[in-house]
């Protein structure tokens, strides 16, 4: 591209940062990084009343914590800042006048009370809800003494009665809307504070952004951002609106069926390699099959070009199975790292400690699922399920067990090979079939039925612990 991309992520700060609001930072940081450009992130705040503590903040470090990092925000100016609206209110006056000043704005009068009258009878009439522009005509020197008098008003935006306005969006193509469909919109509040659509035109301008990539619940907002930008003769980005997040039954996402905040997802146990692989593909794809994908790969790979215009599925379970693999993928060490907050025995062995990682690795979901699945490595499982042991325990299998220990305890090599062989011999000597020892072996000394690769488990567990439990499950179902 000729000049710079430069593209801004522009949240409210109204709460947790939605996992749909993510996946829009995270197309912007993309574009922004596939182009050698500056990803920017702005804080839009004009409404005080939804403003919620804190929220800011958690935003800031979401963001970090999934590496989609801005160039510019609030902490690292890049010379267009400040980067939050409410620190801008002069700036929105000044264009609003100016389009006062153009005929393409003005004073609007209204309470409250008749706009909810005048909306009343539009509902009772079955017509569309707008602003009748009673005020659209009155008079520069009739509002100006309204104002003098110290009457409330809005500035609001002049539209066409007439006419239609075409666009072009990256995503969705050309798009057309009637002039008549548009409000004329609300610039600058009673309060002084601009609405978004002044503001987000305002600010996208000063800040140079090249490209607008955001979620297409702002697509019919559009025809009035690009009348404001004719109005005060400026370039118009380039457009590209994403498509919706919908759960499986196509309804939009929402709070109602499910989480919606990242945080819900990061406190569960999903890594951040998974959130962004997962959400990446929430509208995109490379083109072939591949499915697992880390930040660095997909900058490389992210074009607006393969981004969909049908709604999305957020499907958890594709999440989940997302997690499992970018978890196969981590190191031993690096899982360490993610487990031991949580680990509530104390690590005397750290080699011993990231052999375990090693050995249940394929069975994670979550790191969190360790600390359930690996007690019996750092102690004697506590009880076996009676039921399972008859199951399992048949009236010959505590003298199959003893002898089992006792060719365990002779072998001079420990290894899963020489374990392995030396039980299938033993199940040859006794004529039964493996299973038969397999079985009772992993519920003596683990207290499961399932688990990691028995002999590679044995091995791990050392030939001490194996010989001590397998003759203590020999003593305690001696009767079953």
């Amino acid at each position: 591209m000729e000049n710079q991309v430069r593209v801004r992520f522009a949240p409210s700060p109204t709460g947790y940062l939605h996992i749909g609001g993510l996946r829009t930072a995270l197309y912007n940081y993309l574009f922004a990084k596939h182009f050698g450009g500056k990803f920017i992130l702005r804080i839009e705040d004009t409404d005080q009343s939804r403003k919620v503590e804190g929220a800011v903040e958690n935003v800031i470090k979401t963001l970090k914590w999934a590496g989609v990092d801005y160039d510019e925000g609030l902490d690292r100016d890049g010379g267009y800042g400040p980067y939050v609206q409410s620190q801008r209110l002069e700036l929105y006056r000044k264009y609003a006048q100016e389009l006062i000043s153009k005929d393409k704005a003005y004073y609007c009068f209204c309470t409250s009370e008749r706009l909810q009258e005048v909306r009343q009878k539009q509902l009772t009439a079955k017509l569309s809800t707008s602003y009748d522009r009673l005020c659209r005509n009155v008079s520069r020197e009739e509002a100006e003494r309204r104002i003098a008098a110290g009457e409330q008003c809005v500035i609001r935006m002049k539209i066409p009665l007439e006419g239609e306005l075409s666009f072009d969006d990256v995503i969705r193509g050309k798009v057309t809307i009637s002039h008549k469909m548009i409000d004329d919109q609300v610039l600058i509040k009673s309060d002084g504070f601009p609405t978004y659509h002044l503001a987000v035109v305002v600010d996208d301008h000063l800040m140079g952004i090249t490209h607008v990539i955001r979620g297409e619940e702002w697509l019919s907002s559009v025809p009035k951002h690009i009348l404001l930008y004719n109005y005060f003769r400026w370039q118009v980005p380039m457009l590209a609106h994403l498509p919706l997040l919908l759960n499986p039954d196509k309804s939009k996402l929402s709070k109602r069926q499910g989480d919606v905040a990242v945080e819900d997802y990061r406190a569960k146990g999903y890594l951040k390699e998974a959130i962004v692989n997962f959400i990446a593909f929430l509208g995109w794809n490379p083109g072939d099959e591949r499915e697992i994908f880390f930040m660095e790969q997909l900058v490389q790979e992210f074009t607006l070009d393969r981004v969909g215009k049908s709604g999305a599925v957020f499907n958890i379970e594709k999440l989940k199975w997302l997690n499992q693999q970018h978890i196969k993928l981590k190191s031993n060490e690096e899982l360490a790292q993610l487990i031991k907050p949580h680990f509530q025995f104390a690590i005397s062995d750290e080699s011993y400690f990231l052999k375990v990682i090693g050995l249940l690795k394929e069975r994670l979901s979550f790191p969190n699922d360790f600390i359930e699945m690996s007690g019996y490595f750092f102690r004697d499982p506590e009880f076996i399920e009676e039921a399972e042991m008859r199951k399992y325990f048949e009236p010959e299998t505590h003298s199959q067990l003893k002898l089992l220990a006792d060719r365990f305890e002779a072998l001079l090599e420990f290894s899963h090979t020489s374990i392995e062989a030396a039980l299938r011999q033993l199940a040859e000597e006794l004529q039964i079939k493996p299973t038969k020892l397999i079985h009772p072996t992993r519920l003596a000394l683990s207290g499961r039925t399932i688990g990691p690769g028995l002999f590679e488990m044995i091995e791990l567990l050392g030939k001490e612990t194996v010989v001590r439990r397998l003759r203590r499950a020999v003593e305690k179902f001696r009767a079953v």
